[in-house]
């Protein structure tokens, strides 16, 4: 509740500093030398702040997009007759992501936002200082902001530190012949205002610039993180990590599939154009491509899907499974009844995982961080590796209590739910898939299913 009221003060926060920091200094300049700013540098500062304004109100207003409800994988389209064969191992890195909440595929690098109450096409975080999700469709907004943001103000701290100095520089003067005391008080809120928005602002632009180049969103860069930290762990343990119940997974390296080359990210993160002054006017329009398929740089397998596997990320199965059964429920022998009947059963265990209900209350079971779960067998499966977020010994890598590996924090100290991302959907994002998609899997294995 005090998140979403902070969130609506969020907009009207910005609009007010701009508004300080733009026209407030340009009247003060009326009263202090060397005086106000000349023609040509009035036209520059202005026009920037025009530009703010324009892309501000883009960066919040534009509809970060949605997944099509009748989304399907390319592959859904192609010709049925002859489906390829492919392994076990193979099919759990190749693994479809379903959202449990929006109850339909989700497509490469979309997120559930927690916010906005559905998947985002390339989600990059949700910003809560444009109240709106930074996506494939409010990205170019979003960066043209943050390049008139930070030109504006770098523009305004030569100006204001031009009047510091000169303040100093007469500090000997009388008083009368100097600026008032208000004059004074306002001219330095103005410089440590600036100076301290122009540094953080600073830091987000060249974040995103950085994003930019290696076409990595920042809810990716997480990804990259929490995927070289389990190659760590799995390097430790002979490349195999232990999942839910003793299912143990082998870890390989994955490279990020969408890095394809400086150039073409930068036209496909600013909506598709190779134009510059496209790029940077503040009237170009929204990406028009669907923004849920992307080119690949061909460096894996086709097929395979990003993130990379992650053990903690598995549902909690009724019964054990063949290790390279990943992220899949395979049960060929079984009829369509007991299919149903297995189904039922999973989902009944994953109830209990999730809640139990003692009186109306609600006891969340979530996974033991791993380091918790090492110790407690030096390194070998545990029967019984999750906890009550009520328990005093839950805790993650970073030490946050009660959030098990979904808690998992990169080196910056952050979660995937401080970018904004559902994290029960997106962290268990295979989790309580219909039967009807299962179904309709195996039929694009290549199975038949018959009638009892």
């Amino acid at each position: 509740m005090e998140e979403s009221r902070l969130a609506k003060l969020a907009a009207p926060a910005v609009t007010l500093l701009i508004a300080f920091l733009s026209y407030s200094s340009q009247y003060l300049f009326y009263s202090i030398a060397p005086g106000p700013l000349d023609r040509r540098q009035s036209i520059i500062f202005n026009t920037l702040v025009v530009c703010i304004w324009i892309s501000y109100a883009r960066a919040c207003t534009t509809d970060p997009g949605r997944v099509p409800r009748d989304w399907r994988p390319e592959d859904d389209f192609k010709d049925q007759q002859h489906p390829p064969t492919i392994s076990a191992a193979d099919e759990a890195i190749a693994r479809q992501r379903y959202c449990r909440k929006c109850e339909a595929l989700k497509p490469p690098r979309s997120h559930h936002c927690r916010v906005c109450k559905r998947c985002i096409p390339k989600m990059d975080h949700h910003c809560p200082w444009t109240v709106n999700c930074v996506s494939h469709f409010t990205f170019p907004h979003f960066m043209r902001f943050l390049w008139y943001a930070v030109s504006a103000m770098c523009y305004l701290e030569y100006f204001l530190f031009e009047r510091g100095r000169i303040i100093w520089d007469d500090r000997h003067m009388p008083s009368y012949l100097g600026p008032t005391l208000p004059q004074m008080i306002h001219l330095f809120f103005l410089i440590v205002v600036n100076s301290l928005t122009l540094f953080m602002v600073s830091v987000t632009f060249l974040r995103t610039v950085w994003g930019l180049g290696g076409n990595v969103t920042t809810i990716e860069s997480w990804e990259i993180e929490r995927h070289a930290k389990l190659l760590r762990r799995a390097r430790a343990l002979g490349g195999y990590l232990d999942g839910p119940d003793g299912i143990r997974i082998r870890i390989t390296k994955q490279e990020f599939p969408y890095d394809i080359g400086i150039w073409n990210n930068i036209v496909q993160g600013m909506g598709g154009t190779s134009n510059v002054i496209a790029w940077l006017w503040p009237f170009s329009a929204t990406p028009r491509t669907s923004g849920v398929d992307f080119e690949t740089n061909g460096f894996e397998d086709p097929g395979t899907s990003w993130p990379p596997p992650d053990p903690d990320r598995m549902p909690r199965l009724a019964r054990p499974l063949d290790p390279k059964d990943a992220f899949v429920h395979r049960h060929g022998d079984l009829s369509p009844d007991d299919e149903v009947l297995a189904f039922r059963k999973r989902q009944m265990a994953d109830f209990e995982r999730r809640a139990e209900h003692y009186g109306g209350g609600v006891v969340v079971k979530r996974r033991k961080p791993f380091h918790e779960r090492f110790e407690e067998e030096n390194g070998t499966p545990i029967e019984n590796d999750y906890y009550s977020e009520n328990d005093d010994d839950g805790d993650d890598d970073k030490g946050s209590a009660g959030s098990g590996e979904e808690g998992w924090q990169d080196s910056g100290g952050n979660r995937l739910k401080d970018y904004g991302v559902d994290e029960e959907v997106e962290f268990y994002d295979e989790d309580n898939i219909p039967i009807a998609e299962l179904l309709r899997r195996r039929r694009r294995q290549g199975k038949v299913i018959t009638s009892p």
